[in-house]
């Protein structure tokens, strides 16, 4: 049973594998993303927050998902070669993964568990939705896709 985040592995763009222990002590915040979405301008606002963030120790790891009308349909290259191109993207991301159902990725099943969503629902609704992981592993918030990173950025200070 996993006591938190940090309990995890997950493979990186490019295929090494990760614990996320390696990030302890730093903030997190964790997103499903994709490259052909209505939500895929937040890419700029999540790597602004990783910039201004990230000397006081927040780190934004972003886990394509192509589970929510096929927006993610690239291959690792493709998405490595969009995220830089079109958004300067320098956070870590990670291989495409499944953020719902039976082969849903560890760390999103624990995430789920851990701050379920509207109404109480686990189920990961669309692309983009955010998991805020404080410096000790633990969820302490989940945001929805509509909730742009510029808007949760007080809620991130509040972590660092």
């Amino acid at each position: 049973m996993a006591a938190s985040v940090y309990d995890f592995t997950a493979k990186r763009l490019g295929g090494k594998e990760e614990k996320l222990s390696s990030y302890k002590g730093k903030t997190l915040l964790i997103v499903n993303v994709a490259s052909k979405c209505g939500f895929t301008p937040q890419y700029e606002g999540l790597q602004k927050l990783y910039e201004q963030y990230k000397d006081k120790g927040l780190v934004v790891l972003g886990f394509p998902c192509n589970q929510f009308g096929a927006q993610e349909p690239g291959d690792e290259k493709e998405i490595a070669s969009f995220c830089s191109t079109n958004y300067g993207v320098t956070f870590p991301m990670f291989a495409k993964i499944d953020v719902n159902g039976e082969n849903a990725h560890p760390l999103y099943k624990f995430l789920k568990k851990e701050k379920k969503g509207l109404a109480g629902s686990e189920a990961i609704k669309w692309n983009f939705t955010k998991f805020l992981v404080d410096r000790e592993g633990a969820v302490a918030a989940r945001f929805g896709p509509q909730d742009s990173p510029e808007l949760i950025g007080r809620r991130i200070e509040k972590t660092l």
